[in-house]
Protein backbone atom coordinates (compact mmCIF):
# COMPACT_ATOMS: atom_id res chain seq x y z
CA UNK A 1 0.00 0.00 0.00
CA UNK A 2 1.41 3.15 -0.89
CA UNK A 3 1.42 6.37 1.74
CA UNK A 4 -1.24 8.71 0.86
CA UNK A 5 -1.22 10.63 3.67
CA UNK A 6 1.31 13.06 3.87
CA UNK A 7 4.71 11.46 3.33
CA UNK A 8 6.97 14.35 4.66
CA UNK A 9 5.53 14.20 7.75
CA UNK A 10 6.16 10.68 8.43
CA UNK A 11 9.26 11.46 6.94
CA UNK A 12 9.52 14.30 9.98
CA UNK A 13 8.74 11.79 12.12
CA UNK A 14 10.95 9.04 11.63
CA UNK A 15 13.80 11.71 11.17
CA UNK A 16 13.40 12.63 14.68
CA UNK A 17 12.71 9.21 16.27
CA UNK A 18 15.03 7.17 14.72
CA UNK A 19 18.65 6.48 13.51
CA UNK A 20 17.44 4.98 10.22
CA UNK A 21 19.54 5.94 7.45
CA UNK A 22 18.19 8.83 4.65
CA UNK A 23 18.04 6.50 2.27
CA UNK A 24 15.82 4.05 4.24
CA UNK A 25 13.55 6.64 4.93
CA UNK A 26 13.23 8.31 1.85
CA UNK A 27 12.73 4.67 0.45
CA UNK A 28 8.98 4.18 2.95
CA UNK A 29 8.39 7.39 2.23
CA UNK A 30 8.74 7.13 -1.61
CA UNK A 31 10.45 10.49 -1.40
CA UNK A 32 14.21 11.41 -2.68
CA UNK A 33 17.17 10.80 -0.20
CA UNK A 34 17.75 14.53 -0.89
CA UNK A 35 14.66 15.79 0.00
CA UNK A 36 14.83 13.61 3.53
CA UNK A 37 18.52 15.23 3.75
CA UNK A 38 16.82 18.46 3.20
CA UNK A 39 13.86 17.75 6.08
CA UNK A 40 16.77 16.69 8.42
CA UNK A 41 18.91 20.19 7.82
CA UNK A 42 15.24 22.45 8.44
CA UNK A 43 15.16 23.44 4.86
CA UNK A 44 12.48 21.22 3.49
CA UNK A 45 8.82 20.47 5.04
CA UNK A 46 9.24 23.73 7.93
CA UNK A 47 6.30 23.63 9.87
CA UNK A 48 4.71 20.23 9.18
CA UNK A 49 3.98 18.27 12.24
CA UNK A 50 5.48 14.49 12.32
CA UNK A 51 2.86 12.21 11.50
CA UNK A 52 3.43 8.82 13.43
CA UNK A 53 3.89 5.66 11.22
CA UNK A 54 3.74 3.12 14.80
CA UNK A 55 0.55 4.60 15.68
CA UNK A 56 -1.31 5.44 12.20
CA UNK A 57 -0.67 1.41 11.47
CA UNK A 58 2.15 1.93 8.97
CA UNK A 59 4.55 0.36 11.04
CA UNK A 60 6.00 -1.41 13.80
CA UNK A 61 8.35 -0.96 16.32
CA UNK A 62 10.02 -3.60 16.07
CA UNK A 63 10.21 -3.27 12.07
CA UNK A 64 12.00 0.02 12.59
CA UNK A 65 14.30 -1.37 14.88
CA UNK A 66 15.44 -4.84 12.49
CA UNK A 67 16.26 -1.75 10.14
CA UNK A 68 18.15 0.54 12.42
CA UNK A 69 20.47 -2.75 13.36
CA UNK A 70 20.97 -3.24 9.35
CA UNK A 71 21.09 -0.24 7.33
CA UNK A 72 21.29 -2.77 4.30
CA UNK A 73 17.13 -3.13 5.24
CA UNK A 74 14.40 -1.85 4.05
CA UNK A 75 11.40 -0.90 6.33
CA UNK A 76 8.16 -2.69 4.87
CA UNK A 77 4.42 -1.81 5.46
CA UNK A 78 1.78 -2.85 7.18
CA UNK A 79 -0.58 -3.41 4.86
CA UNK A 80 -4.15 -1.86 5.89
CA UNK A 81 -6.96 -4.60 6.48
CA UNK A 82 -9.61 -1.71 6.90
CA UNK A 83 -9.26 1.16 3.61
CA UNK A 84 -8.70 4.59 3.96
CA UNK A 85 -11.81 7.24 4.40
CA UNK A 86 -10.10 9.00 1.32
CA UNK A 87 -9.90 5.94 -0.64
CA UNK A 88 -13.36 4.81 -0.37
CA UNK A 89 -15.71 5.90 -3.01
CA UNK A 90 -18.25 8.56 -2.54
CA UNK A 91 -21.38 6.99 -2.42
CA UNK A 92 -19.54 4.20 -0.67
CA UNK A 93 -18.79 6.66 2.56
CA UNK A 94 -22.90 5.64 4.59
CA UNK A 95 -20.29 3.43 6.93
CA UNK A 96 -17.24 4.65 8.69
CA UNK A 97 -15.49 1.80 10.43
CA UNK A 98 -15.25 1.43 14.17
CA UNK A 99 -11.66 2.03 14.43
CA UNK A 100 -12.13 5.49 12.88
CA UNK A 101 -15.36 6.43 14.65
CA UNK A 102 -13.55 7.22 17.94
CA UNK A 103 -11.60 9.53 16.02
CA UNK A 104 -14.08 11.66 14.87
CA UNK A 105 -14.72 13.59 17.74
CA UNK A 106 -11.34 14.88 17.94
CA UNK A 107 -11.31 16.16 14.37
CA UNK A 108 -14.81 17.74 15.08
CA UNK A 109 -12.51 19.12 17.76
CA UNK A 110 -9.68 20.02 15.26
CA UNK A 111 -12.20 21.63 12.85
CA UNK A 112 -13.83 24.62 16.11
CA UNK A 113 -10.63 24.96 16.99
CA UNK A 114 -8.88 26.20 13.42
CA UNK A 115 -11.44 26.49 11.04
CA UNK A 116 -14.32 28.04 13.03
CA UNK A 117 -16.09 29.76 10.16
CA UNK A 118 -16.71 26.33 8.27
CA UNK A 119 -20.80 25.04 8.89
CA UNK A 120 -21.93 22.19 10.24
CA UNK A 121 -22.67 20.77 6.87
CA UNK A 122 -19.63 21.32 5.91
CA UNK A 123 -18.19 19.42 8.33
CA UNK A 124 -20.97 16.56 8.09
CA UNK A 125 -19.98 16.13 4.26
CA UNK A 126 -16.19 16.29 5.22
CA UNK A 127 -15.95 13.34 8.39
CA UNK A 128 -19.73 11.66 8.10
CA UNK A 129 -20.93 13.11 11.93
CA UNK A 130 -24.15 14.09 13.05
CA UNK A 131 -25.19 17.42 13.79
CA UNK A 132 -25.64 16.57 17.31
CA UNK A 133 -22.47 15.34 17.62
CA UNK A 134 -21.20 18.57 16.36
CA UNK A 135 -23.39 20.67 18.98
CA UNK A 136 -22.33 18.55 21.70
CA UNK A 137 -18.90 19.32 21.12
CA UNK A 138 -19.33 22.90 20.63
CA UNK A 139 -21.47 23.29 23.56
CA UNK A 140 -18.62 21.14 25.32
CA UNK A 141 -21.50 18.82 27.38
CA UNK A 142 -20.36 15.28 25.07
CA UNK A 143 -20.40 12.56 27.09
CA UNK A 144 -16.22 12.24 26.50
CA UNK A 145 -15.62 15.40 26.60
CA UNK A 146 -12.59 15.32 29.12
CA UNK A 147 -10.61 12.77 26.54
CA UNK A 148 -11.14 14.63 23.40
CA UNK A 149 -8.11 15.93 22.13
CA UNK A 150 -8.35 18.06 19.01
CA UNK A 151 -6.39 16.47 16.16
CA UNK A 152 -6.08 16.94 12.21
CA UNK A 153 -9.16 15.15 10.46
CA UNK A 154 -6.63 14.27 7.33
CA UNK A 155 -3.67 13.03 9.50
CA UNK A 156 -6.54 10.65 10.57
CA UNK A 157 -7.20 9.36 7.28
CA UNK A 158 -11.12 10.91 7.73
CA UNK A 159 -10.50 12.99 4.97
CA UNK A 160 -8.79 14.24 2.34
CA UNK A 161 -6.88 17.98 2.44
CA UNK A 162 -8.09 18.64 -1.10
CA UNK A 163 -11.62 18.34 0.38
CA UNK A 164 -11.04 20.28 3.46
CA UNK A 165 -9.23 22.90 1.29
CA UNK A 166 -12.29 23.37 -0.71
CA UNK A 167 -14.40 23.42 2.28
CA UNK A 168 -12.54 26.27 3.95
CA UNK A 169 -12.15 28.24 0.89
CA UNK A 170 -16.04 28.32 0.35
CA UNK A 171 -16.36 29.30 3.92
CA UNK A 172 -14.10 31.93 4.04
CA UNK A 173 -16.07 33.45 0.63
CA UNK A 174 -19.27 33.13 2.45
CA UNK A 175 -17.94 34.71 5.33
CA UNK A 176 -16.44 37.78 2.81
CA UNK A 177 -19.91 38.16 1.62
CA UNK A 178 -21.65 38.43 4.76
CA UNK A 179 -19.19 40.77 6.04
CA UNK A 180 -19.57 43.07 3.06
Amino acid sequence: MNSPLMPKSTAVWLIDNTTLTFDQIAKFCKLHTLEIQGIADGEVAIGIQGKNPISSGELTLEEIKRCEKDSSQQLSRIEDVIPLSSNIKKKQKSFTPASRRQLIPDAIAWFLKFYPELTDTQIIKLIGTTKNTIKSIRNREHWNMQNISPRDPVLLSLCKQSSLGEAVNIARKKLEKKNK
